[in-house]
C-alpha cells in the first residue's frame, strides 16, 4: 500500500540531512570540499528517514490549514491525549494519568531543562555507553557532571554490567540517570528482567530516571517493547519521554510527550517551561497516533528487509566487520575495528573516499571506537549503493596498505 522504494529530493528544503551535515559531523562551513558533490552523497547519517511522512499524518495537517488561524496554542482538548493513551495502550499495555503529560518541541530540549531542574550544581548525571550524545550535552550544558556505565559486548549482543551500574548509583552524588529504551546506538530491547534489575537499583538508590523511549515504536516484527513506567508503576521520581517523530519521520515539526509522574518537578516545568505548541504539529501527532498504525507495521517489515540485506552484504563483501541486526531502532552498529585504528576518523575516511556520510563511534561518549552507525531507514537502492560504496572504500584501502607493504 505505502511506497518504501520511492527515492524524494530533499534538497533546497532546508533540511540537516542535505544541508547541514557539514557543521554537524565535520564542525565545518560550507568552505569544506570534498571529491563528491553534494548531491552525489549517499547519506545514511542523521536519525530521520528518506521515506514520505505517512500520509495520513500529512492530511490531519490539512484539515488543520483548512482552519485557517494559527495563534498560541497548547493542548487543551482531551482527543490529543485520548490518541496517545490509545496508542500506548494497544501496543505497550501500559497507561498513564492525563496530568503526568507535559508537551516539549523535543526530547532534547526536554533533557537540557529537566537536568537542571533535577540537579544540584555538585551532582552527577548517569547514563550507558555507548551513549546518545545528547546525554552528555544535557549534562555539560547544564555544567553538571557525568558518569559512564559501560555496556558490555559479546558477539555484538550488548548488555548491561550491573555491579559497574550499582557502584556508579551508590554515589550519592549521582542523583540521576538517563535510559536509553530501546538503546541507541546498540538498537537492543532491553528485556523485563533487565528493566527489574535496573528499577531495584534505581529504587534501592532513590535515583530521579530519565526514560528516553523515542524509538519504542521502531521494533523488529519478532520485539516487544516494554516501557519503563510499566516496571515501575508507582515510582515518583520517573520521567517518560516519548514522541512520534522518529516513528512517523516528522522530526522537524518538533513536539514529544513527557510524561512527569511527580507533582512538584512538574510543576517546576509548568512554570518555567515556555509551554506553547505548534498547533500543525498538534495535529500531525494527533493524526499519526489516531491513523497511523498501518504505515508504520508496513514500514516495519521493509525496515526488516534492509537489516537482513545490511547483513548479507556485509558478510559477503566485509567480512570481518561485526554486524548484528538491531532488535529497534532503523539504525545498524557496525564494528570495523578489523579494519581501522582506533583513532582513524571514520565520518571523514567514508566521506571522502565512498560519498557516503555517516556517524562514527567517536559520536557516542565512549566505548565505541572503530564503530560507525548506519541509517537504514532508505529505499532500498539507496541502501544498496551506499553499502557498495562503504565496501569498496574498506577493501581498496586494505589493498593500497598491502601493495604498499
Amino acid at each position: 500500500m505505502y511506497n518504501f522504494d520511492e527515492i524524494i529530493d530533499r534538497r533546497h528544503t532546508n533540511a540537516m540531512n542535505t544541508d547541514g551535515f557539514r557543521g554537524y559531523i565535520f564542525h565545518a562551513d560550507e568552505t569544506m570540499t570534498f571529491p563528491y558533490k553534494d548531491e552525489e552523497f549517499i547519506r545514511m547519517w542523521v536519525a530521520d528517514m528518506e521515506f514520505a511522512t505517512p500520509k495520513e499524518v500529512i492530511d490531519g495537517i490539512r484539515e488543520r490549514l483548512d482552519k485557517r488561524i494559527f495563534g498560541y496554542t497548547r493542548v487543551f482538548e482531551k482527543r490529543y491525549y485520548e490518541a496517545f493513551l490509545g496508542w500506548c495502550q494497544n501496543r505497550y499495555g501500559w497507561s498513564f494519568d492525563k496530568k503526568e503529560l507535559v508537551m516539549s518541541n523535543g526530547i532534547i530540549p526536554a533533557l537540557y531543562e529537566l537536568v537542571e531542574y533535577i540537579c544540584k550544581p555538585d551532582e552527577k548525571v548517569l547514563f550507558l555507553t555507548p551513549s546518545y550524545a545528547y546525554f552528555k550535552y544535557a549534562a555539560d550544558f547544564n555544567k553538571r557532571d557525568y558518569v559512564c556505565s559501560d555496556l558490555v559486548c559479546e558477539d555484538g549482543y550488548y548488555s548491561i554490567d550491573f555491579d559497574d551500574f550499582e557502584r556508579k548509583a551508590a554515589d550519592a552524588k549521582t542523583t540521576l540517570f538517563i535510559l536509553c529504551n530501546p538503546h541507541n546506538p546498540s538498537g537492543r530491547v532491553w528485556r523485563e528482567e533487565e528493566l527489574k534489575k535496573l528499577a531495584a537499583i534505581i529504587e534501592k538508590y532513590n535515583l530521579w530516571t530519565i526514560s528516553d523511549e523515542i524509538h519504542c515504536d521502531l521494533l523488529r516484527l519478532d520485539q516487544k517493547h516494554i516501557p519503563m513506567g510499566k516496571i515501575m508503576p508507582s515510582y515518583r521520581r520517573l520521567i517518560t519521554a516519548m514522541a512520534p517523530s522518529k516513528t512517523f519521520n516528522m522530526a522537524g515539526l518538533m513536539i514529544s510527550n513527557i510524561l512527569i509522574r511527580d507533582e512538584g518537578l512538574r510543576n517546576i516545568w509548568l512554570d518555567r517551561h515556555y509551554n506553547f505548541d505548534n498547533p500543525l504539529s498538534v495535529a500531525a501527532a494527533q493524526a499519526a497516533y489516531e491513523k497511523g498504525s498501518a504505515w508504520l507495521e508496513e514500514l516495519r517489515a521493509y525496515l526488516d528487509e534492509n537489516f537482513r540485506f545490511t547483513g548479507e552484504y556485509l558478510k559477503e563483501h566485509l567480512p570481518k566487520a561485526k554486524y548484528r541486526v538491531s532488535e529497534a531502532t532503523y539504525l545498524a552498529w557496525v564494528d570495523l575495528n578489523a579494519y581501522f585504528e582506533p583513532d582513524e576518523q571514520l565520518p571523514l575516511f567514508f566521506a571522502y573516499k565512498a560519498g557516503v556520510l555517516l556517524e562514527g563511534g567517536n559520536m557516542f561518549v565512549q566505548n565505541s571506537d572503530g564503530y560507525i552507525r548506519l541509517n537504514l531507514a532508505c529505499p532500498r537502492a539507496t541502501l544498496s549503493e551506499g553499502l557498495r560504496r562503504i565496501c569498496e572504500a574498506v577493501n581498496m584501502k586494505h589493498t593500497e596498505k598491502y601493495l604498499g607493504e
